[in-house]
């Protein structure tokens, strides 16, 4: 009894031991690799950001001034050409046109009674009554009456012409990009209440600096990625400030997008590369690229798994490649790539 309570123990042991040795084999891990979608590929630190812009940007002002009653749109609304923006106080006005229009009748009073003391003194000269001298005085007067009367004729239609400036109108389709004044403030003729961005041409803005303004050129090609969806677009330089910024010191540039869609919203960041960096293809950061030899290649992890696709380099830049041969929406192995091998599964960043 006693032996076979010992073989039991000695079993006991040497399973116990079997699962002490199971517990201690552990796997090795997946390596954890760094990536990045090529979609994103625009957000490295070469080329510059910037803001969807429109071509035409009109801002808007009354050309009187007064007191605003009503605003009719809010920011972002889509306007026609002819719709009513803005209304202000038209009471002055009003009381101005009043004012000319009475001037034109009594200017008008005037010239009839300047035209009739001439055609009479003119009789009386063809009978010899008066001098030649008398005459020309009552011409003279008859011509000054015409003149005051075209004048008030003049300042009459210009008050009119006030009437309708007390409305602001949208000059064209657009949407409202900025308001600057609300209803009940008292602005001057001139001043800036409404931005009004034409339908249209889109464009990019960015911001040169002078250590790189000897390299922009007005149309120069231009490779444009939108950081919201990723879109590829491109464009050229259209338009380069002369004068840097009083605060920043940059130079505002104008990039001309050739293929943007027509409902490209205002506002999105873009990256913008200019010159040999907006050759097609995909920018992705040097250290991403696995050389063999002359040939590049770029790994890809697709289901956890990496595999090494061959590319085509076109251009280098400071810290940067443009490839080509990568689908958009690859996941690029960006740091790490020589301690990889094809078909080995790896972790993700």
């Amino acid at each position: 009894m006693q032996q076979r309570t010992y073989i039991t123990i000695l079993l006991a042991a040497a399973l116990a031991a079997a699962g002490c040795g199971t517990e201690q084999v552990q796997e090795t891990p997946a390596p954890l690799v760094r990536t990045m979608t090529v979609g994103d590929a625009a957000r490295s630190e070469a080329g510059y950001t910037g803001a969807v812009r429109g071509r035409y940007e009109t801002r808007l002002a009354f050309q009187v001034g007064g007191q605003i009653l009503s605003r009719n749109v809010n920011m972002g609304a889509h306007v026609r050409a002819g719709d009513v923006l803005m209304v202000i106080d038209a009471r002055d006005v009003q009381q101005q046109a009043n004012a000319t229009n009475a001037s034109v009748s009594s200017a008008q009073a005037q010239l009839q009674l300047a035209q009739t003391n001439l055609k009479r003194y003119e009789e009386l000269y063809a009978a010899q009554a008066i001098s030649e001298a008398m005459l020309d005085q009552y011409r003279t007067n008859a011509r000054a009456a015409e003149a005051a009367y075209r004048q008030a004729v003049a300042q009459d239609t210009a008050s009119r012409n006030a009437l309708g400036y007390t409305n602001l109108v949208a000059g064209a389709d657009g949407v409202i990009s900025n308001i600057t004044a609300e209803e009940g403030q008292i602005i001057a003729a001139g001043q800036t209440v409404m931005m009004l961005t034409q339908d249209g041409e889109r464009e990019v803005e960015i911001a040169v600096p002078e250590s790189q303004l000897s390299a922009v050129s007005i149309g120069m090609p231009a490779a444009v990625t939108l950081w919201a969806n990723h879109a590829a677009l491109t464009g050229y330089v259209r338009e380069l400030s002369p004068v840097p910024d009083a605060a920043t010191r940059t130079y505002a540039a104008r990039i001309a997008l050739t293929d943007a869609p027509a409902d490209l919203p205002l506002g999105m960041t873009a990256r913008v590369f200019l010159g040999e960096s907006a050759e097609k293809g995909a920018v992705i950061p040097l250290s991403a690229l696995y050389q063999t030899g002359d040939t590049a290649g770029v790994y890809i992890v697709e289901d956890g798994t990496a595999h090494l696709l061959p590319v085509t380099v076109t251009a280098f830049h400071e810290s940067n490649a443009v490839v080509t041969g990568l689908p958009r929406g690859a996941v690029v192995v960006t740091a790490g790539v020589h301690q990889l091998h094809d078909g080995e599964k790896v972790r993700t960043k």
